[in-house]
């Protein structure tokens, strides 16, 4: 068990900032981000987002997280996590790695979002105004986050992730 690793798993809807908090976070703990965007992209060369594709992508994102916690590295998991089981999982993935665990949920007001969205230019994320739409009906209840509301500017952000970690 290692005294300075852990794993921090970043979730929320499309364009509420899940990237710019867990690429913060990560800087802040010299840790490993593991961004489920990008790995999908490298397991498949055309996404179609499908159950059996997402579940592929997850399992390996958990892989490589256990992989790095097996090294006593720090990781950061940056995706949705919409469905409750997924964050389970990853908890128990800190829980057999001895580390500790921080679920960080972000949000932001819907047309912050969806503004960040439309200004995506050269990001792994597909998602559009319509999955924004989507995930927010099927995301599930998130218990016992600690919320960063990335809402207002990104000096405020910073500040709440510094405060965090």
């Amino acid at each position: 068990m290692s005294d300075t690793a852990r794993l921090v798993v970043v979730c929320g809807l499309p364009g509420a900032g899940k990237t710019t908090v867990a690429e913060a976070a990560a800087e802040r703990l010299g840790a490993t981000l593991v961004r489920t965007d990008a790995v999908r992209k490298e397991l498949v060369a055309e996404p179609t987002y499908s159950s059996r594709e997402s579940q592929r992508t997850y399992d390996e994102v958990f892989r490589r997280a256990a992989t790095r916690l097996a090294a006593e590295d720090s990781v950061v998991l940056d995706g949705t996590f919409r469905r409750a089981a997924r964050r389970d999982r990853a908890r128990t993935v800190a829980v057999d790695a001895g580390v500790p665990f921080t679920l960080l949920r972000v949000t932001c007001d819907e047309a912050t979002a969806k503004a960040r969205i439309r200004a995506r230019e050269d990001d792994e994320s597909d998602a559009d105004a319509a999955v924004y739409d989507l995930l927010c009906e099927e995301f599930e209840p998130v218990d016992d986050p600690i919320v960063v509301d990335n809402s207002g500017d990104l000096d405020a952000t910073l500040a709440r992730v510094r405060e965090i970690l």
